[in-house]
């Protein structure tokens, strides 16, 4: 059993996590054996998050006047919170990958840079290609007008010096 302290601290410390974090996902642990536990927080570490199982009122009480507030109000049973600093995608790729093997670990809500969304919306987040594959389409999608321009104008002195060769080797140009 926890001291006053204990609590005081973990209550702060979960009050500071929730202050500093805008992607959280709020997931159920039940009948979870300690190795698929150990398996789930090694997958979280890996993906770049963080792992904390808490006591329902706790959280609803360390989220008072924060955006997560509204996700951790009135949750029942056991609950577990799983957040990241960086990219929420990799996070939900990382616990929709684990769900599918573990069929007691599963999603209640989440928060998504500032938004709270659903099990479907995390879903659909987990089937969002990699950051950095989103950047290099819209990059192409940047450049290929660009690119498409150069080979336009470039085009155009191409076909004058072809016409002229074939001029040339026809002796079209006579004086």
């Amino acid at each position: 059993m926890k001291n006053r302290e204990d609590k005081k601290k973990d209550f702060e410390d979960l009050r500071k996590a929730l202050e500093s974090v805008r992607n959280i996902f709020v997931t159920g642990y039940e009948k979870t054996t300690v190795d698929q536990d150990f398996n789930l927080r090694k997958t979280i570490r890996g993906a770049g998050g963080s792992y904390k199982v808490i006591k329902n009122n706790v959280a609803e009480k360390a989220s008072v006047g924060l955006p997560s507030e509204e996700l951790l109000q009135g949750l029942k049973g056991m609950t577990s919170l799983a957040w990241t600093t960086g990219d929420p995608v990799a996070l939900a790729k990382a616990l929709t990958t684990y769900a599918k093997t573990t069929p007691t670990f599963v999603f209640k809500a989440g928060l998504v840079e500032g938004r709270v969304v659903d099990v479907k919306a995390i879903g659909d987040l987990a089937s969002l290609p990699p950051k950095e594959e989103i950047f290099a389409k819209l990059l192409y999608l940047i450049n290929a007008p660009a690119q498409r321009l150069v080979t336009t104008v470039g085009a155009v002195g191409r076909n004058l010096a072809v016409v002229v060769d074939q001029g040339v080797q026809n002796n079209k140009f006579q004086s």
